[in-house]
């Protein structure tokens, strides 16, 4: 069955641009378009898509503030969020709000592709420009990790500490597969075992206790 995705975006060119994209992947189908978070909304109520990519700046009604109205549809879709910016307290507001995850608009294409396949999938997608930014600064701003932290750390095996490593990098499950020379299925269940021991909500959460506690994720 195919992804259906819904996408948003004031500039045509970009709009365009992700349309092409999306069309040359057999698993993943384009339902709608719309050009601001208003339109995107009624679109989305009308096709209900899996997917919504949403740009954050768009004038009228924005990304961020189309985003809740996106998740209290009767069918709520998965929103991915893309932007041209590195802005950090926006990437922290939307995770807050709900969205699935963030990307930079010059991801490239097998990336993008990957990151709507694992949003689909239950899994959040940060790119690893993102990604590096975001748990970089909240390590900054909270304290070292305690007590009960290192002993759920200290609970990991090796290959689960490796595995911790690469997703605090933004890494998805395939780059995670491909830097360790096995699978993406055994990736997703390192990656299960992993937050389940540190008791992380989301990879994000996971990458941010991997910073606090000075992991070498360079």
């Amino acid at each position: 069955m195919s992804i259906r995705v819904l996408v948003a975006d004031d500039n045509e060119i970009t709009r365009r641009g992700l349309l092409w994209i999306l069309g040359t992947s057999g698993d993943i189908e384009v339902c709608g378009e719309a050009t601001d978070g208003e339109e995107a909304v009624v679109r989305a109520g009308e096709t209900g898509p899996d997917v919504v990519l949403l740009d954050v700046r768009m004038p009228g009604v924005d990304g961020m503030t189309a985003l809740p109205r996106l998740l209290s549809l009767p069918r709520p879709p998965k929103v991915l969020m893309l932007t041209t910016f590195h802005e950090d307290e926006q990437v922290r507001t939307a995770l807050r709000a709900g969205a699935a995850g963030f990307l930079l608009k010059d991801t490239p294409p097998e990336d993008l592709l990957r990151a709507i396949r694992d949003v689909h999938s239950g899994h959040g997608a940060l790119g690893p420009p993102v990604a590096k930014r975001l748990v970089d600064g909240l390590a900054r701003s909270s304290p070292a990790v305690d007590a009960e932290e290192r002993a759920r750390l200290d609970s990991l095996t090796a290959r689960e500490l490796d595995v911790l490593r690469l997703l605090a990098r933004g890494l998805t499950n395939s780059d995670i597969a491909a830097e360790l020379g096995t699978t993406e299925g055994t990736v997703k269940g390192y990656v299960s075992a992993v937050l389940s021991k540190l008791g992380a909500q989301s990879r994000v959460q996971a990458a941010r206790v991997a910073y606090r506690a000075g992991l070498d994720t360079a």
